[in-house]
């Protein structure tokens, strides 16, 4: 019986076409700002929204990883003024672009039975009673924030969400696509009627669902490269997981997508998909740029973990929870990334009452060694982040680079 040779692609390459989808192989360059950044927003598909600002929040990190000249206004101007991004949830809270609006409305739906089912066991506060309430005020007296809602009311007993009858109201109506948030106020969520925030050519447009399906793995995979089902599934946390497999078995067969090999960092090797003419570009994919760049632990290279591990060789866990005499590194680390190879992860936080990023500890992954060129390299990075971070110089421990 005649049998087919499965297309394989090496651990070398599966890197290099990873960060080139990533926007993380060649220099950066660019001003940041205008069509550039929607440009370079589009291609990652979406940007995470985190508050913890050790150095930089992570969504501004992760723009400035990819242009260093990028300003942390020019997102606010992106999202606020021009509604070219939305904010909703992807597998986090996450800044969107305003052109996929459409195809939220499937995770609207399936959100509102699922959380009102969920938030009613968790909050027991009878959040529904609020829905109203909430929406009247906004629809009279404007744009609201969690702290300007429901100000008498009790909290939950849920731990740190201890979320009050109105917040909760507030934070279903928009994870249900009736509120959307239009800008943020020190970090907090402003939110407004949708039809006040979103253009009207976005919600005047409806898709059904295996439109939406077939979007979303469809762009998935493109900005993945290479991908399992699941993968695919995870990349927007939009579609279900059959939902996903069922579309790659169909493309498979119409000759849209191929089943191939992939080289894990350990040299096993793993099935994914791939587009035939993704797989064409492969050889003509240059070399990844000759330089250090810090990440934030939310970049979308790297959200991840397993596929990290898998591609990279690289096992990263946020420490923000675990006790602090049981942590392996640090509270907030960032990995460090060389070329195409993740090569440690340092901890650092900027002191902007001193004016300076101070370095407390670089951890090498194991076999990479601190030569005085990667040295160089890194002290450069770490130069462009203070100014980033609004600090005027780099302080170190006296002990900072561990072995």
């Amino acid at each position: 019986m005649k049998t087919t040779t499965a297309v394989r692609l090496p651990n070398s390459q599966a890197r290099r076409l990873f960060l080139q989808k990533h926007g993380l192989s060649e220099a950066p360059k660019g001003p940041g700002k205008g069509d550039d950044l929607t440009a370079v927003i589009d291609r990652l598909g979406f940007v995470q929204v985190d508050s913890i600002n050790t150095v930089a929040r992570a969504h501004h990190m992760i723009l400035a990883a990819r242009r260093p000249a990028y300003k942390e206004k020019n997102l606010k101007h992106h999202l606020e003024r021009d509604r070219l991004l939305f904010e909703h949830w992807t597998h986090d809270a996450s800044v969107i672009p305003m052109t996929f609006y459409p195809h939220w409305r499937l995770r609207f739906e399936r959100d509102r039975e699922r959380l009102m089912s969920r938030w009613r066991t968790w909050q027991q506060n009878d959040f529904e009673t609020k829905f109203e309430e909430v929406l009247e005020k906004i629809r009279a007296h404007g744009p609201v924030t969690s702290a300007s809602v429901g100000e008498e009311e009790e909290r939950s007993n849920g731990g740190w969400w201890e979320w009050h009858p109105s917040k909760t109201a507030l934070e279903f109506l928009w994870r249900t696509g009736q509120l959307a948030v239009r800008g943020r106020n020190s970090f907090q969520k402003v939110y407004d009627l949708t039809e006040r925030v979103i253009p009207k050519p976005y919600l005047d447009i409806r898709y059904e669902v295996r439109e939406t399906v077939d979007w979303a793995a469809r762009s998935a995979l493109d900005r993945l490269g290479f991908a399992t089902s699941g993968e695919i599934a995870a990349f927007w946390a939009l579609i279900t997981p059959q939902e996903s497999k069922d579309w790659c078995l169909a493309a498979v067969k119409r000759g849209e997508i191929m089943e191939i090999e992939m080289e894990c960092a350990d040299g096993a090797w793993r099935k994914v998909f791939a587009y035939p003419q993704t797989l064409e570009e492969v050889p003509s994919l240059s070399e990844p740029a000759p330089r250090v760049r810090i990440l934030s632990p939310f970049d979308p290279a790297l959200r991840d973990r397993k596929r990290t591990e898998r591609l990279f060789g690289f096992h990263y866990r946020i420490e923000i929870f675990v006790p602090e005499p049981k942590r392996r590194f640090g509270y907030y680390v960032f990995p460090v990334m060389e070329k195409d190879r993740l090569i440690g992860r340092i901890d650092m936080k900027a002191l902007r009452a001193d004016d300076r990023l101070h370095v407390r500890a670089f951890w090498p992954e194991p076999g990479v060694r601190i030569s005085k060129g990667r040295l160089a390299r890194l002290e450069s990075e770490l130069s462009r982040l203070a100014r980033f971070s609004g600090c005027a110089t780099v302080g170190f421990e006296a002990d900072w680079l561990k072995s």
